[in-house]
């Protein structure tokens, strides 16, 4: 095959790529394992794995026919994760082979389009998939189980006794030093020296304190007190650089368990919040949307992608509808935010009532909360530039309706 064809049936795969990895991502997260209940960051991790994996498939396609490119430190990583996670190797194998398969009918598709058809050209170019797609499967099998072959460390046995622990298991762990009967809140850390500034944002608390490093910059928390806690005693001013998500409380081994589940569901409302902090009571919604793919997509069918017919895009639609909202579905409060008379907010809603098919009395919860979701994507692709205001972000969804 040409140098040309080839690096043109790179670019449409490249053009595609978000259509691809959309259809790769449906298949890889098909295939599951009940080891990542308590495998969030590895979960959260698919996705930047998928966008790699495509990439490194489309760049082999450029290279002359005895090399290819490096296969990416994205998936290494991603392999050693599962590994740590005890997400089955079969798993990892098995949802390489579902992105592979869903890969290589594009990589036909785009083939036929670029006119490589001929029987010699498009065998070839199977092959030079196949070879591609096996050197991958190697490169990820030895970084699994180089790091599931080990030995552990102090902090390792710690983390796993940490790992059985929330699976499900009883057992002794004397090694963690931490009371399992008292009232616990569990918190997610992020960033660079996440450990020492945890302890830093803690330190004023009478209180036990359980740390676990998770990976380089992700630490397991837990504070645990005789007491009954109460959210507050987690304080909300962080150190710099510090991206912090809590639980609610809870009480013995299972609120211990449950509280933790729950700031890793808030995790990436805190990630992309001005705050850097999320409290799961307060983004319980949030939350679950955001880690619910079906939801989240069919949210925004519904009830965002009607708005950008108009002629703006939906700007106006969605700054009216932010500001109804953010005014508990107050019609005069609404319009005095937006410099506006009430008669044009009224007929801004009954026009985005019309385009969406449905009346916002009926919908008003799923419509606010798609709009959060989007802000939330924004700003976690944005580095934190939301359009709401972080009690926007972190608040409730209001339910009282206002008139």
């Amino acid at each position: 095959m040409r140098e040309e064809a080839r690096t043109q049936l790179a670019e449409r795969l490249r053009s595609r790529q978000e259509e691809i990895a959309q259809a790769a991502l449906t298949r890889v997260y098909a295939v599951s394992d009940p080891s990542e209940i308590a495998a969030g960051e590895y979960r959260e991790g698919l996705r930047g794995t998928v966008a790699a994996a495509l990439g490194y498939g489309a760049a082999a396609f450029e290279c002359a026919d005895d090399r290819s490119p490096p296969v990416p430190a994205e998936l290494l990583t991603q392999a050693r994760l599962a590994a740590r996670n005890r997400i089955t190797l079969d798993a990892v194998m098995r949802r390489y082979i579902a992105g592979y398969t869903v890969f290589g009918d594009f990589v036909i598709e785009a083939a036929e389009e670029e006119g490589i058809s001929s029987g010699s050209s498009l065998k070839r170019l199977l092959r030079v998939q196949a070879a591609l797609f096996d050197r991958l499967l190697t490169a990820v099998t030895e970084e699994y189980n180089r790091e599931a072959g080990q030995p552990g460390s102090t902090a390792e046995r710690r983390m796993e006794q940490v790992r059985r622990l929330l699976d499900g298991e009883l057992l002794d762990a004397p090694d963690l030093q931490y009371g399992f009967a008292a009232h616990h809140i569990g918190l997610i850390a992020t960033g660079d020296e996440a450990q020492e500034r945890l302890k830093e944002m803690l330190e004023h608390l009478d209180c036990r304190l359980l740390l676990v490093p998770a990976t380089e910059k992700v630490i397991w928390a837990w504070i645990g007190s005789r007491r009954r806690l109460d959210p507050v005693d987690v304080p909300d001013f962080l150190p710099a650089g510090l991206t912090v998500a809590a639980g609610e409380p809870g009480e013995g081994l299972s609120g211990w368990r449950l509280t933790h589940r729950q700031a890793k569901m808030a995790l990436p409302i805190a990630s992309a919040s001005p705050k850097r902090m999320a409290r799961y009571g307060e983004v319980a919604l949030l939350a679950s949307i955001y880690g619910d793919e079906l939801l989240a997509a069919s949210l925004r069918q519904i009830f965002l992608a009607p708005l950008e017919a108009e002629r703006d895009g939906g700007e106006a639609a969605r700054e009216t509808l932010r500001a109804y909202f953010a005014a508990l579905r107050n019609t005069s409060s609404a319009a005095a935010a937006l410099g506006v008379s009430r008669n044009t907010v009224t007929k801004r809603l009954q026009a985005i009532e019309t385009m969406i098919g449905r009346s916002l009395a009926s919908c008003g919860t799923e419509l606010e909360a798609a709009l959060r979701l989007e802000e939330l994507h924004e700003g976690a692709a944005g580095g934190l530039s939301l359009r709401s205001t972080s009690s926007d972000l972190v608040g409730t969804l209001p339910t009282r309706k206002v008139t």
